[in-house]
């Protein structure tokens, strides 16, 4: 527990990449079943968007969103560490962080659930000025 005193930014950090974790197995608790029961096959003749017309939605949204998860997030990881690096702990910067992932989950849950575009993308632009403001004090500190 020393460390995340110490070292504020990384609570999200893991806390995100756990939430990768967590939809990673909705993704194979939905797809799994579902591949049986469908008849996907996985021959090497055939392309993704076959196999994907064969499966429900809600089985698709999982898949998408885990995919997402490997993204954007990507930069938070590396932003989050750069800051981590240049001893960043101030609240505002925290306070980003976990922002950043509240976000994230809650895109995933609209993505795994009822999918719709348009509140998933305010809670994705919500995320991506989150990570703005980030990157922003991140170049801040390194060079100024």
């Amino acid at each position: 527990m020393s460390q995340l005193i110490d070292k504020p930014l990384l609570g999200p950090l893991i806390a995100l990449n756990g939430w990768a974790f967590a939809m990673e197995g909705l993704m194979y608790k939905r797809r799994v079943p579902a591949l049986k029961k469908y008849g996907v096959t996985f021959d090497p003749a055939t392309v993704k968007q076959q196999k994907a017309d064969k499966l429900p939605p809600f089985v698709i949204w999982a898949a998408d969103n885990y995919n997402n998860l490997q993204e954007q997030p990507t930069q938070f990881y590396a932003v989050a560490l750069a800051l981590t690096l240049l001893d960043v702990k101030d609240k505002i910067t925290v306070r980003l962080a976990w922002a950043y992932v509240a976000f994230r989950v809650v895109h995933s849950l609209i993505h795994v659930s009822v999918n719709q575009p348009y509140p998933r993308f305010l809670v994705f632009a919500a995320s991506s000025f989150t990570l703005v403001g980030m990157a922003a004090k991140a170049a801040w500190e390194l060079f100024f």
